[in-house]
Protein backbone atom coordinates (compact mmCIF):
# COMPACT_ATOMS: atom_id res chain seq x y z
CA UNK A 1 0.00 0.00 0.00
CA UNK A 2 2.44 2.52 1.05
CA UNK A 3 4.53 1.76 -2.24
CA UNK A 4 1.11 2.23 -3.97
CA UNK A 5 1.53 5.93 -2.97
CA UNK A 6 5.09 6.64 -3.70
CA UNK A 7 6.73 5.12 -0.89
CA UNK A 8 10.54 4.00 -1.91
CA UNK A 9 11.38 1.93 1.45
CA UNK A 10 8.58 0.80 3.65
CA UNK A 11 10.03 -0.36 7.03
CA UNK A 12 7.88 -2.68 9.53
CA UNK A 13 8.51 -1.96 13.58
CA UNK A 14 6.65 -4.40 15.85
CA UNK A 15 6.82 -3.57 19.73
CA UNK A 16 6.28 -7.61 20.13
CA UNK A 17 8.86 -10.10 18.62
CA UNK A 18 7.23 -12.14 15.72
CA UNK A 19 5.00 -14.65 16.42
CA UNK A 20 6.31 -17.84 15.47
CA UNK A 21 4.31 -20.23 17.57
CA UNK A 22 0.84 -20.92 17.86
CA UNK A 23 -0.82 -20.39 21.52
CA UNK A 24 -2.07 -23.39 23.16
CA UNK A 25 -3.69 -21.80 26.43
CA UNK A 26 -6.88 -20.71 24.66
CA UNK A 27 -6.15 -17.88 22.85
CA UNK A 28 -7.52 -18.47 19.23
CA UNK A 29 -4.98 -17.85 16.99
CA UNK A 30 -3.97 -18.83 13.75
CA UNK A 31 -2.30 -21.99 12.73
CA UNK A 32 1.21 -22.25 12.19
CA UNK A 33 0.89 -22.42 9.10
CA UNK A 34 -1.03 -19.07 9.03
CA UNK A 35 1.34 -17.50 10.78
CA UNK A 36 3.69 -15.37 8.82
CA UNK A 37 7.35 -15.30 11.34
CA UNK A 38 6.38 -19.13 11.66
CA UNK A 39 9.76 -20.86 9.77
CA UNK A 40 11.11 -18.02 8.32
CA UNK A 41 13.70 -15.28 9.00
CA UNK A 42 12.88 -11.65 9.62
CA UNK A 43 14.21 -10.95 6.03
CA UNK A 44 11.50 -13.64 4.83
CA UNK A 45 8.82 -11.76 6.42
CA UNK A 46 9.93 -8.43 5.18
CA UNK A 47 9.48 -9.62 2.03
CA UNK A 48 6.16 -11.93 2.71
CA UNK A 49 4.65 -8.63 3.48
CA UNK A 50 6.43 -6.39 0.60
CA UNK A 51 8.72 -4.31 3.56
CA UNK A 52 12.31 -3.61 2.94
CA UNK A 53 13.12 -4.44 6.34
CA UNK A 54 11.41 -5.06 9.42
CA UNK A 55 12.19 -4.83 13.16
CA UNK A 56 10.57 -7.03 16.19
CA UNK A 57 11.22 -6.51 19.82
CA UNK A 58 13.57 -8.17 21.03
CA UNK A 59 12.23 -10.96 23.56
CA UNK A 60 14.66 -10.97 26.38
CA UNK A 61 13.81 -6.71 26.38
CA UNK A 62 10.33 -7.46 26.45
CA UNK A 63 10.22 -9.48 29.35
CA UNK A 64 13.06 -7.07 31.30
CA UNK A 65 10.51 -4.08 30.56
CA UNK A 66 7.63 -5.87 32.07
CA UNK A 67 9.32 -7.74 35.21
CA UNK A 68 10.11 -3.84 35.94
CA UNK A 69 6.09 -3.45 36.68
CA UNK A 70 6.53 -6.78 38.91
CA UNK A 71 10.11 -8.09 39.99
CA UNK A 72 8.58 -11.00 41.92
CA UNK A 73 7.39 -12.37 38.58
CA UNK A 74 9.62 -15.11 38.00
CA UNK A 75 8.96 -16.50 34.20
CA UNK A 76 6.32 -15.40 31.54
CA UNK A 77 4.38 -17.22 28.77
CA UNK A 78 6.19 -16.38 26.17
CA UNK A 79 5.46 -19.47 24.00
CA UNK A 80 4.02 -17.45 20.80
CA UNK A 81 7.54 -16.27 20.77
CA UNK A 82 9.71 -18.72 21.31
CA UNK A 83 8.29 -22.39 21.18
CA UNK A 84 8.84 -22.68 25.07
CA UNK A 85 5.17 -24.07 26.59
CA UNK A 86 5.37 -23.10 30.41
CA UNK A 87 3.50 -26.54 30.81
CA UNK A 88 5.99 -28.47 29.17
CA UNK A 89 4.03 -31.32 28.05
CA UNK A 90 3.08 -29.76 24.53
CA UNK A 91 4.17 -32.55 22.10
CA UNK A 92 4.52 -32.14 18.13
CA UNK A 93 1.84 -34.23 17.98
CA UNK A 94 -0.86 -31.89 20.27
CA UNK A 95 0.35 -29.46 17.88
CA UNK A 96 -0.73 -31.07 14.74
CA UNK A 97 -3.96 -31.75 15.84
CA UNK A 98 -4.23 -28.50 16.88
CA UNK A 99 -3.74 -27.32 13.81
CA UNK A 100 -5.55 -29.37 12.10
CA UNK A 101 -8.62 -28.35 14.20
CA UNK A 102 -7.80 -24.21 13.88
CA UNK A 103 -6.53 -23.66 10.45
CA UNK A 104 -9.08 -21.46 8.23
CA UNK A 105 -9.49 -24.32 6.20
CA UNK A 106 -10.65 -26.59 9.14
CA UNK A 107 -13.22 -23.52 10.41
CA UNK A 108 -14.46 -23.30 7.18
CA UNK A 109 -15.33 -26.72 7.07
CA UNK A 110 -16.78 -27.13 10.81
CA UNK A 111 -18.88 -24.05 9.98
CA UNK A 112 -20.05 -25.53 6.35
CA UNK A 113 -20.81 -28.45 8.27
CA UNK A 114 -23.76 -26.01 10.90
CA UNK A 115 -21.37 -27.04 13.75
CA UNK A 116 -20.07 -24.70 16.27
CA UNK A 117 -16.25 -24.31 16.87
CA UNK A 118 -15.93 -25.56 20.30
CA UNK A 119 -13.93 -24.14 22.77
CA UNK A 120 -11.25 -26.21 24.92
CA UNK A 121 -12.62 -25.13 28.31
CA UNK A 122 -16.40 -24.89 27.77
CA UNK A 123 -18.64 -27.28 29.51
Amino acid sequence: MARDVGAKKVYFASAAPAIRFPNVYGIDMPSTAELVAAGHSDDDVAAAIGADHVFFQDLADLVDSCRKFNPRIKAFDTSVFDGKYVTGNVSQEYLAKLEARRSDNAKQKQSADGEVIGLHNYQ
